[in-house]
């Protein structure tokens, strides 16, 4: 069993309830550092108590982080601590086609994986900066690469989310002992497909998706190694290199086939 850290190291997890966001608090809690975990969902103190058991010091907070209150309050919750890592983890799908969406539905996929996600980054990196030092991981997607027919909104978030950490990562390259490490997952075996109501696809139902652990392994190693980003999985790394040279109108097309309701093979 850990135990806490000597150095008091801390780290905030958002999305931590279930998914790669509970994954990722298991690693840095066995790794012993303590951890601020983050959800807008009650089961975030069940997750908590999984956590408690490698012996460090673990706080939940239920906040809706596709709000700046919701940012607030983890904040507010770090009680003036360094964050030594964070992994803004948080993020919501959403299937079916773009006009049978509702405003607030596709509000909250925008809210949650872009406004929120900056605002988070933007209040947290600073102080790294300006030390030079921590640790910073961003979950995008491959998502982001692929025209998503009946998913358009969220690929869309996820392909501002790879775009803006490239971006960010050459912003903030003097300093050096500051990492920013985006994760790019390709479908992963989580809630995601069920809470994006995507029971009925082709990709929710496929049963080769890749672990949560497996994605959030993936993403501590690179984080704690420095790289700049890190596609989860041979098959995810495969579609991000066809991604850039096959022509939009095809993904999209071939997209429509893995997540228009009704796809689901028999």
């Amino acid at each position: 069993m850990a135990t806490a850290s000597p150095h008091g190291k801390f780290a905030v997890i958002t999305g931590a309830s279930t998914g790669i966001g509970f994954e990722l608090a298991t690693i840095a809690a066995q790794d012993g550092y303590d951890i601020l975990v983050v959800a807008d969902e009650a089961l975030i103190e069940a997750a908590a108590a999984d956590f408690r058991q490698f012996g460090t010091t673990v706080t939940a907070l239920e906040a809706d982080l596709s709000t700046t209150d919701g940012v607030d309050a983890l904040l507010a919750a770090t009680n003036g601590r360094q964050i030594d890592i964070l992994c803004a983890n948080a993020g919501r799908g959403l299937g079916h086609g773009f006009l049978d969406q509702s405003v607030a539905d596709w509000r909250a996929v925008i809210d949650t994986n872009i406004t929120g996600t900056l605002y988070l980054v933007q209040k947290v990196l600073p102080a790294m900066v300006a030390r030079n030092d921590g640790k910073l991981l961003v979950t995008g997607s491959v998502a982001g690469y692929i025209p998503g027919a009946f998913q358009a909104v969220y690929n869309g978030s996820k392909a501002f989310i790879d775009s803006f950490t490239e971006a960010l990562r050459n912003e903030i390259k003097d300093a050096d002992g500051v990492t920013l490490t985006t994760l790019m997952p390709g479908p992963v075996d989580t809630e995601f497909f069920d809470r994006a109501d995507m029971n009925d696809t082709d990709v929710g139902t496929d049963p080769n998706k890749r672990s949560p652990t497996d994605v959030a392994r993936d993403g501590w190693d690179a984080l704690m190694a420095g790289k700049g980003s890190v596609f989860s999985g041979w098959m995810t790394k495969l579609q991000g290199v066809i991604a850039n040279v096959v022509p939009g109108s095809v993904l999209a097309e071939q997209h429509r086939k893995m997540a228009e309701p009704g796809s689901a093979k028999d």
